[in-house]
C-alpha cells in the first residue's frame, strides 16, 4: 500500500468505529481486524501502520468527530508527513481544502471533562488518560518467580509499583511465548494488578469474586491463596467467563469454580454462599475512563445516560457482595473509573444504606488516598485509572 492508499483505509476504519461508537457497535480493534481479514493484499506494515494512524486520529479527537475524513484532516494539521498523503494520487484521499471539517481536538467531550474536573484531575492527568499504555505482566507465584522470568525475557524490566510486575516493550508477541504457554505470565496492567491484590487473600479463606469477567484477577487470586481455600468465579456475561476455564488450567490455579449467573437472580443463584466468604471483590461494570489509553474510543460512547444506568448496576453489585460477607469479612469495591459518581461517591452510598459497615484503609497503602478509598492514575502512577475501597461488614 502506499502511504495515501494507508492514509485513505485509515479514513475508511474511522467512518466505521464512528458510526459503531454511536450505535453501540463493535470495538475499533473488532473492527480493524475484520477490516484486513477482506483485504489480504495488506501486508504486516501496511496493518501496523493504519492502525497507528487510527489511533492517532481517536486519541487526537475529544468529541466525536462528524467523519473519518474529519478526524483525519486533524491529524494532518499536526503531522506534515500525513498532510502529504492527501493528494489525490492513486487510492490516496483528494487534497484537503481550508474550510473542511476538522474533529475537535481534546481528552473527552465537555461534559465528561467537566465531570473529571469535578472529580479532582487536573489538565495534566486529563491529558494522560488518553497517552499510549504500556505491556504489562503479572507473574504467576504458582509456577515461578519474577527474577526467573526476566532472565527468560531480558527486554523486560519489573515494575515499578507491582511486585510481581514485568514491563514490555509495546508490541511483543506474548500470547506467542512459551513462557506464556507454559502459564508462567499473564497479561495485566500493573493497576489492575494493585487493586487486586488489596483484597489480600489468604490460604486456605473463602474468596469470591463477583463480577470476574475472562478471570485476571481471579487468577491472582489464587496464586496469592496458593492453590489453598475455596475461590468463586462468578459472571452473568458467558462468553467472557469461559475463557477462564482455559486460563486457570494454563495457570495451574486449581481451587477456582465459576458460576454463570442469571441477572436478577444472582442472589439466590450465590444462596449456599450468603454470609460464608471471608473475602468479595467487586471489580465493578463501570464507564471505563481509567482505560482509555487502551479503549480511547471509549470516550465517545459514554452519555450521561449510560453512567446512570452503571451507577444502578454498581449499587445492586455491591448490595449482592454484602450478602456473602461473613460477619466481621471484608468486601473490596473497584472500578476501572476516575469518576467520582462510580467511586466514593457509590461506597458512600452504601454505607448510607449498610448500618454497621465501615470503610478500612487499604495495606499495603497504594495510589492516592481520595474520597473513602485510594485512586491510581496514568499521570501519577502510570498505571490504567483505579478507584478501590476496603469495606468491613459488622461482626
Amino acid at each position: 500500500m502506499t502511504p495515501g492508499a494507508r492514509t485513505q483505509a485509515a479514513i475508511e476504519l474511522l467512518d466505521e468505529i464512528v458510526a459503531a461508537a454511536a450505535s453501540g457497535g463493535a470495538a475499533a480493534d473488532t473492527l480493524i481486524a475484520r477490516y484486513f481479514a477482506t483485504r489480504r493484499y495488506a501486508g504486516s506494515k501496511d496493518r501496523r501502520a493504519v492502525r497507528e494512524l487510527v489511533y492517532a486520529a481517536i486519541r487526537q479527537a475529544g468529541a466525536v468527530p462528524v467523519s473519518g475524513r474529519a478526524a483525519m484532516v486533524a491529524v494532518a494539521d499536526h503531522d506534515p508527513a500525513v498532510a502529504a498523503t492527501f493528494d489525490g494520487i492513486g487510492h490516496g484521499p483528494t487534497p484537503i481544502t481550508p474550510d473542511e471539517p476538522r474533529a475537535q481536538g481534546g481528552v473527552a467531550p465537555a461534559w465528561l471533562v467537566e465531570a473529571l474536573t469535578a472529580s479532582g484531575l487536573d489538565e495534566g492527568q486529563q491529558a494522560a488518560l488518553v497517552d499510549r499504555a504500556p505491556l504489562d505482566l503479572r507473574v504467576n507465584s504458582l509456577a515461578t518467580t519474577r527474577d526467573a522470568v526476566l532472565v527468560e525475557w531480558p527486554e523486560g524490566a519489573a515494575t515499578p509499583l507491582a511486585p510481581l510486575g514485568i514491563r514490555l516493550p509495546n508490541g511483543t508477541a506474548v500470547e506467542q511465548s512459551e513462557v506464556y504457554r507454559a502459564g508462567l505470565v499473564e497479561v495485566q496492567d500493573e493497576g489492575s494488578q494493585l487493586v487486586g491484590a488489596t483484597l489480600n487473600a489468604k490460604p486456605g479463606e473463602w474468596i469470591v469474586d463477583l463480577c470476574a469477567g475472562a478471570g485476571g484477577k481471579t487468577l491472582q487470586l489464587a496464586a496469592a491463596m496458593a492453590n489453598q481455600g475455596a475461590l468463586l468465579a462468578c459472571d452473568i456475561d458467558r462468553a467472557r467467563l469461559q475463557k477462564l476455564p482455559p486460563r486457570a488450567e494454563r495457570a495451574g490455579a486449581s481451587i477456582i469454580e465459576s458460576r454463570l449467573l442469571n441477572p436478577g437472580h444472582e442472589a439466590e443463584m450465590l444462596a449456599d454462599w450468603a454470609g460464608k466468604a471471608d473475602g468479595v471483590l467487586i471489580d465493578a461494570p463501570c464507564s471505563g475512563t481509567g482505560t482509555w489509553r487502551r479503549n480511547p474510543e471509549a470516550r465517545w460512547r459514554l452519555t450521561p445516560e449510560r453512567l446512570a444506568r452503571l451507577g444502578g448496576m454498581q449499587a445492586q453489585v455491591l448490595e449482592i457482595g454484602a450478602g456473602l460477607v461473613k460477619p466481621g469479612g471484608r468486601m473490596i469495591y473497584i472500578v476501572c473509573s476516575l469518576l467520582d459518581a462510580e467511586g466514593t461517591d457509590q461506597v458512600a452510598a452504601f454505607l448510607a444504606g449498610h448500618g454497621g459497615w465501615s470503610v478500612e484503609a487499604i495495606q499495603p497503602a497504594i495510589g492516592t488516598p481520595h474520597g473513602l478509598g485510594h485512586r491510581l492514575d496514568p499521570g501519577t502512577h502510570g498505571t490504567d485509572g483505579f478507584f478501590v475501597a476496603c469495606l468491613r461488614a459488622p461482626c
